[in-house]
């Protein structure tokens, strides 16, 4: 039986972008990215939930970086990294699934507000304001959603690979 070392088994360089688990990074930039800037234009109001939901889209973000970083310049080659990597992904997933659930509950008490406008009549700009955040919190939560199966999906992937080396 053939032994793998970890150098066979994570990628460097650009060939990060061709291997299945690491193909996530990109698409986890954009649709975290994307629930930071949604959120954040709604004026992050009720603070507490949504500050959470700011936390983890943010140090997510953040983390990502420097993960792909990290991948990219070569210095993920020791044994633990590949532990490290199915760490990571999986505390991401479920801190996005925990912030995607209280986000999905704010947008449905948005939503109750939204009911209460009547519909034909020109809207004023305090109902405007409302149907505005409205519908960026609608794209917020699919966005976090998406995150978060982009995470899970990196996770298993990353766990397979693991298990492979």
């Amino acid at each position: 039986m053939a032994s793998t070392t970890v150098g066979d088994i994570l990628p460097t360089g650009g060939r990060i972008l061709t291997s299945i688990p690491d193909l996530f990074f990109i698409p986890e930039f954009v649709f975290g990215g994307l629930v930071w800037m949604l959120v954040a234009s709604t004026y992050v109001e009720p603070e507490n939930p949504l500050g959470w939901v700011m936390f983890v889209s943010v140090f997510c973000f953040v983390m990502t970086t420097l993960w792909f970083f990290i991948f990219l310049c070569g210095a993920n080659q020791s044994k633990i990294w590949p532990s490290l990597d199915v760490g990571y992904h999986f505390v991401a997933a479920v801190f996005y699934l925990g912030a995607s659930v209280p986000l999905a509950y704010i947008t449905l008490i948005r939503g109750e507000a939204v009911k209460l406008i009547p519909s034909g009549v020109p809207l004023n700009p305090l109902m405007e304001e409302i149907l505005k955040k409205y519908r960026l919190s609608i794209a917020a939560v699919v966005m976090s959603f998406l995150a978060t199966l982009l995470y899970f999906l990196h996770t298993i992937f990353s766990a397979i690979r693991w298990r492979r080396s």
